[in-house]
């Protein structure tokens, strides 16, 4: 069977097919991939050179041992998955979005996405079922409906507003909303959007979230938002809450934020060797309990009601040293 007899179609459907047989294995001779592929050794070197033109590296070897194979390049290629492999993928993709790996949510969730678009129904369905009997070791991460995570991807990605009901702390009610970016944390997942009717930039918890639907409306992307990772960061460590405590740390920047959560607070450099701890809370007493549980020296800059209380605990803790009594053992 000859090359010239295909049509553009067959052209097609046979270099589809030489690529899943070079992702198969590691090297192919031209005589073999000629005869899987019904054409002569002359057409499998058309056919890779079309390959290569799309961006696949395809290496080729003369000699004893030699062959063609599918090298690294610079960037990736698309890749040609079989149905297992697939339903593989989604599965550990799945997994990773609900924080198993750690690094990954994001990036998962955004090649989740690309997947799900492409992924037939019977495969999805597969990848629902693998989903729903897989049960995980908490972790410490607030469990998030892997749907919704989908949604909210497709339309942060296709610029498209999205509704859902979400119990806040300040109240439920229906919110709709210009979905711009999804943010992740080490125990939770965020959407920063465009709340419309508060005509303003807003955080959602998406453990909050529940009957998220999107209704065909697309939007113009606004040329004021902010930084996602920023804003998110303000929003779930200060806005929040009632008090916002900074503290003024003897210790490098680079110290201090390995050993604070980057959900607890945001830190900033103050010279070399001092920074500046700011974050929020709803009790003092609690705030004082945990800054004063921090390893470095500091001095508490606002706000001043936080030192009382720390100079109260301080107090107390002593006079409960100085109480015990002493324990002799015979």
């Amino acid at each position: 069977m000859s090359s010239t007899s295909d049509g553009g179609n067959g052209t097609t459907a046979r270099v589809l097919r030489l690529l899943d047989l070079l992702q198969s294995r590691p090297v192919w001779s031209g005589t073999e991939l000629a005869e899987r592929l019904g054409v002569t050794t002359r057409s499998v070197r058309r056919d890779v050179e079309r390959l290569r033109d799309l961006g696949y590296p395809v290496n080729a070897a003369h000699g004893a041992g030699g062959g063609y194979q599918l090298g690294a390049g610079r960037r990736l290629p698309p890749l040609l998955l079989d149905d297992t492999e697939a339903v593989a993928v989604a599965v550990c993709l799945r997994l990773a979005a609900g924080g198993t790996v750690e690094g990954l949510g994001e990036a998962a969730v955004r090649t989740l996405a690309k997947l799900d678009q492409v992924l037939p129904g019977r495969l999805r369905a597969q990848v629902d079922a693998i989903h729903e009997a897989t049960v995980t070791l908490d972790s410490g991460a607030t469990p998030v409906d892997a749907a919704t995570l989908l949604l909210l991807a497709r339309a942060c990605r296709e610029t498209e507003r999205v509704t859902f009901a979400y119990a806040g702390p300040r109240g439920s009610g229906e919110r709709r909303v210009e979905p711009y970016r999804l943010v992740a944390t080490g125990r939770r997942w965020y959407l920063l959007a465009y709340d419309l009717d508060r005509e303003d930039w807003r955080t959602f918890r998406l453990d909050r979230m529940a009957d998220a639907e999107t209704r065909g409306w697309r939007f113009r992307p606004r040329d004021d938002a902010p930084d996602a990772a920023e804003h998110v960061q303000r929003s779930i460590s200060r806005d929040a809450y009632d008090h916002v405590a900074r503290v003024r740390i003897e210790a490098p920047k680079a110290l201090v934020e390995k050993q604070i959560p980057a959900s607890v607070g945001t830190v900033t450099a103050d010279g070399p060797h001092a920074c500046v701890f700011e974050a929020g809370g709803n009790h003092l007493g609690f705030m004082a309990m945990h800054i004063g549980a921090l390893p470095w020296e500091m001095t508490v800059l606002d706000p001043p009601e936080l030192r009382d209380v720390m100079r109260e605990q301080a107090a107390r803790m002593l006079r409960a040293a100085q109480s015990l009594p002493d324990i002799s053992v015979e």
